[in-house]
């Protein structure tokens, strides 16, 4: 990484190829890369791959090694998930166990990187009580949330074929998470 391309690493989607989750999480990063960042998206399908966390001593899998890795080298994170009954998901929420992996790295899981969150929920309320409980685990990953989080209602239709958000409020809330995660991680770097 240079101080001028921050690697940014977008987390998240759902099984289903093409969700609104995945495609707000790539609208994001897109304005992350217009910003001038490096990005990398770890979305639904590269989930589902991942084994489930087993905290038991053992050999992790290669795609629990590729998510620990990738998370280590970034400066910055954008998480997001559907908002199942009030949470995340469990692809989501498992990926972010994976993360115990780093657990006796110098800077183990999020510490010292700015997360930011994007959630789609048919509703919300579910959006709302989703956005909160991951704020929270941000926090216990000892990561930065930042001050804005996106909101979707996915009920709404939110993308269009090419992959644009229908509203411009949208378009603003997901630019918005990566500006504010670009913003805090060049910040982070230029302190000694």
């Amino acid at each position: 990484m240079t101080a001028t391309r921050p690697l940014i690493v977008g987390l998240g989607g759902t099984v289903r190829p093409g969700s609104s989750t995945e495609r707000a999480l790539a609208f994001s990063l897109r304005a992350a890369e217009a910003a001038g960042a490096e990005t990398r998206l770890l979305g639904g399908e590269f989930l589902t791959r991942l084994p489930v966390f087993d905290p038991r001593p053992g050999e992790p899998d290669p795609a629990q090694r590729e998510l620990a890795d990738v998370v280590r080298a970034a400066q910055g994170v954008i998480v997001a998930t559907p908002g199942y009954h009030g949470s995340m998901s469990g692809i989501v929420k498992n990926a972010l166990d994976t993360l115990e992996l780093t657990r006796d790295d110098p800077a183990p899981y999020f510490q010292g990187k700015p997360v930011g969150v994007i959630v789609t929920a048919d509703g919300w309320q579910a959006a709302g009580t989703t956005l909160m409980a991951v704020r929270s685990i941000i926090h216990a990953l000892r990561g930065w949330p930042t001050p804005f989080g996106a909101a979707l209602n996915a009920q709404l239709g939110l993308f269009d074929e090419a992959g644009d958000c229908r509203e411009a409020k949208d378009a603003w809330q997901l630019s918005t998470v990566a500006e504010q995660v670009l913003d805090f991680a060049r910040m982070k770097a230029s302190t000694p």
